[in-house]
């Protein structure tokens, strides 16, 4: 299909772009990730604490990258930007991590929490069809998933009103939900004394560690410097739960006025996801006691010691009862379905914009007669579903999360090498609180990656190698362009 008849069509407007980003970072995290920080700090006010910090941190991030989507409206958003400031290497190991992992590794795990949510309704779908030892198991579940990945993927190539429509609706709706969620969830709450119990001795923080095998409880007490290294590791799982809002940036070239969209929809779409996710902690800790038992009733569990650490569905229990365990496997389908609605449609255009440089595979550089690059969805789509057959894409997203925030990094730090080499740039959007905020943020972030360096040194360094090993692939797609 020849590209001079066809071309990115600049058709999402404000409410659109804002739709992506909200969408594309509310998955399933928000409904899980909150036991595993009750059991990394034992306490109310440091849980929320770190709660803000990260949508502080996301916000400021956002607003960092909207000087850079300005200056660069164009598709592949984050991969432009840093080639621009560090050249094609850089942007090449920003371009391998986000296709080996970052994308395509949340695509298989979202879509398999897609499948997992529905076998509340379908018990089948748990079974197993076959497996190799304790390495390997292929159930119907999985299956579910990469069909959902496949369907997602056929429907964004018949056009970008068509990702678009399916974005609206669903982000839309499981913002309805979640803000339903958490209204009943504190007003049921505060006729409680649930919360002002979870508030007692509030900044006596401590980490629990739960042996499986025995189920016997080991609490240990953190202050100072062991406090502020658990804040630094734990603060990965809300950090994880609010990513992907940079994926906005990657289709810029279909974005009406992207010099302002961009920069807009960052700001309201993080904006609206930090409030969402403080709240519905909120309302956790109105609903449940933090510390728990590992058996008894919900209330018993606690949030701390949630069934299969599902927070959400223990709150949706309190508020309906045993019903609520239904309607919290809808929302979390609701859920996820959009949110990977999101990420595929924006995935493709980042393998799109590496094509165009000579940085992919040849094909993905092609726009279909629908004007998508329907070839690059495609390339990401069938990675993506290996990683769900494999079964090893939770590990995976461990190690390249912390890939992920060298690069936002790495990114926001671009803004500083770009002030001076291209001073007189037209920048439309200059980055909110300049130098201080985007400093801040590089600070901060550098800190929680020390942190993750010294606590989980494994998975740091794998991430690390995954990054290191797109270093000889860059290499060859050279040798290849030659």
């Amino acid at each position: 299909m020849s590209e001079t008849k066809h071309h990115l069509q600049r058709s999402l407007g404000l409410i659109d772009a804002t739709s992506i980003v909200a969408g594309s970072m509310i998955g399933s995290g928000i409904f899980v990730v909150t036991v595993y920080m009750a059991r990394d700090l034992g306490s109310a006010a440091w849980i929320l604490i770190t709660w803000v910090i990260t949508g502080l941190l996301t916000m400021s991030a956002a607003l960092s990258y909207g000087e850079l989507a300005g200056m660069m409206p164009k598709a592949g958003g984050q991969f432009v930007y840093i080639q621009r400031a560090y050249g094609k290497l850089a942007s090449f190991l920003y371009g391998w991590t986000v296709f080996t992992v970052i994308q395509t590794g949340v695509i298989a795990a979202v879509a398999v929490t897609f499948a997992n949510y529905t076998a509340v309704f379908f018990p089948i779908l748990q079974d197993e069809i076959f497996k190799v030892g304790d390495f390997f198991v292929f159930k119907n579940s999985q299956i579910l998933a990469i069909l959902c990945i496949i369907l997602l993927t056929y429907i964004n190539t018949k056009g970008i009103k068509n990702g678009k429509t399916i974005q609206l609706v669903f982000t839309s709706a499981k913002l309805i939900a979640l803000f339903a969620l958490i209204g009943f969830g504190l007003y049921i709450g505060f006729h409680t004394d649930t919360f002002s119990n979870n508030f007692t001795n509030t900044w006596e923080a401590s980490k629990t560690v739960l042996d499986e095998t025995t189920k016997t409880v080991t609490v240990t007490k953190l202050t100072g410097i062991a406090l502020a290294g658990a804040i630094g590791a734990t603060i990965i799982n809300s950090l994880f739960s609010s990513d992907a809002w940079n994926n906005v940036t990657f289709i810029a070239g279909e974005i009406k006025d992207p010099k302002k969209n961009i920069p807009r929809s960052l700001f309201l779409g993080t904006l609206i996801v930090t409030v969402i996710y403080i709240l519905a902690n909120i309302a956790y800790l109105a609903l449940l006691p933090l510390n728990g038992t590992v058996e008894g009733s919900v209330t018993d569990n606690g949030i701390m010691f949630a069934a299969q650490d599902r927070v959400g569905t223990a709150a949706a229990n309190m508020i309906m009862g045993n019903i609520g365990v239904f309607a919290m496997a809808a929302l979390i389908m609701i859920s996820t379905f959009g949110c990977n609605s999101g990420l595929i449609l924006s995935g493709g255009r980042l393998f799109y914009a590496m094509a165009k440089d000579s940085l992919f595979f040849k094909g993905a550089g092609e726009l279909n007669q629908h004007d998508v690059p329907a070839k690059a969805l495609w390339f990401q789509c069938i990675w993506a579903c290996i990683l769900c057959s494999s079964g090893k894409y939770g590990a995976l997203l461990t190690y390249a999360t912390f890939a992920s925030l060298l690069f936002y990094i790495l990114t926001i730090y671009g803004i500083f090498i770009l002030r001076k080499k291209e001073p007189n740039a037209e920048r439309p959007y200059k980055a909110f609180g300049y130098p201080l905020i985007p400093a801040l943020y590089i600070i901060l972030t550098a800190a929680i990656c020390v942190a993750l360096l010294i606590n989980d040194t494994l998975s740091t360094g794998l991430g690390l190698g995954i990054v290191a090993i797109g270093i000889p692939v860059y290499y060859l797609f050279l040798n290849k362009k030659k």
